[in-house]
């Protein structure tokens, strides 16, 4: 029993059939304003009620507008499972502009319907009252079912066309390449942030001069704020705020800044970058400055103390940057390939270069490590 009254009392079903409600009404008006409908018999009015409204239908269906705001009705009255089952983008058609005039039909003769049968069971209970008990679960019933019927034409022509569905997933892969974005930028940020201050840490605690350690902990500081500065620039673009376009990324113009926190780690640095980062392209500038930083932080993270060599030079319209580091001697190595070079490779392949990682075939005894980055200047390409 339970189960056969929860429809009724759920209330959706009494909005359902204020929307219902609203056809028969448009169909009421129509009857009432045009001439030679007065005094038709019911039935032949309900016939006509549909007939006469087709035309200004179809005519109201040709304004785009019209099928944003029965979109929006039909989102508030008809209580989808998924508001997105229901478009409420103006018609960008005709093929859009066929389906709300379908919608709008349907819509006004199904509200008819329900419409007539109300009101003759209104007449029918006012004549004879016994009648009221059977005739009030019944009519609910069929509000219930009608009120179904009216959503699933609402979802099949009100719901986004193909060119809104379209959109709708470009717009999802693009919230979903930002988002991964954003992670790359967080774990080069912070994940050489963190290196830096591990191997600083660890080397003061193992070296007894206090010069030595004074440094570390200003390397450590340094290191710190700067990560702090990619957080909130990071935070900024989360949050979207007005200032967003005011947080600037490092480019390849702050990348002596790595060097400087790697030889302060304890690792030399030898750095040649034939390259002006103001003739670069800004994002090319950034994307660069990034893969040279996850190339100093897998060397200062996998072998701490070990030489660094950078380079970087424009030749014939291709960027090419490479970081070389010899292997600590505990045999420690870059197996694996984890997410700094994953993500190392998918700037590369965005930006239409490539890269290579692993040990350097000119070291004769393999013990170094070599990150080379291949990126063009011309990024259209």
């Amino acid at each position: 029993m339970a189960a056969l009254f929860a429809p009724l009392l759920r209330p959706v079903t009494y909005t359902r059939w204020l929307h219902l409600m609203i056809g028969t009404v448009f169909a009421g008006v129509v009857l009432l304003v045009y001439p030679g409908t007065e005094g038709v018999p019911t039935g032949r009015a309900v016939l006509w009620g549909v007939v006469l409204d087709v035309p200004l239908l179809c005519l109201a269906a040709l304004v785009p507008g019209m099928r944003r705001g029965e979109g929006v009705q039909a989102r508030l009255l008809l209580g989808p499972a998924r508001e997105e089952e229901i478009g409420v983008a103006p018609s960008a058609g005709w093929a859009d502009r066929g389906r709300t005039a379908c919608w709008l039909v349907a819509r006004v003769g199904l509200g008819v319907a329900v419409g007539a049968v109300t009101v003759a069971a209104v007449r029918a209970v006012v004549h004879a009252p016994l009648l009221a008990l059977p005739a009030a679960p019944g009519l609910l019933w069929l509000t219930v079912l009608a009120g179904k019927l009216q959503l699933a034409l609402a979802v099949s022509l009100l719901g986004p066309s193909r060119a809104e569905r379209l959109a709708a997933a470009e717009a999802r892969a693009e919230r979903l390449l930002e988002r991964n974005r954003l992670a790359r930028e967080l774990h080069d940020s912070i994940g050489h942030a963190l290196t830096v201050t591990v191997v600083q840490a660890g080397a003061a605690r193992e070296v007894a001069d206090p010069a030595f350690r004074e440094r570390a902990l200003e390397a450590i500081e340094t290191t710190g704020r700067r990560a702090l500065d990619d957080l909130e620039r990071m935070l900024v673009l989360l949050r979207e705020s007005p200032d967003a376009t005011a947080a600037e990324r490092p480019g390849l113009d702050r990348v002596g800044e790595l060097f400087t926190a790697a030889r302060s780690a304890g690792s030399p640095v030898d750095a040649e970058l034939d390259v002006r980062a103001a003739e670069l392209p800004g994002v090319l500038s950034r994307e660069a400055y990034r893969i040279v930083q996850e190339g100093v932080t897998n060397a200062l993270r996998h072998a701490p103390g070990a030489p660094i060599r950078v380079r970087g030079a424009v030749s014939g319209g291709v960027l090419e940057l490479s970081c070389r580091n010899g292997l600590a001697a505990k045999g420690s190595s870059h197996r694996g390939g984890g997410k700094g070079l994953r993500g190392v490779r998918e700037r590369a392949v965005l930006l239409g270069g490539d890269c290579e990682a692993g040990p350097d075939g000119t070291a004769a005894d393999g013990t170094a490590w070599l990150l080379r980055v291949r990126l063009p200047l011309r990024l259209g390409r």
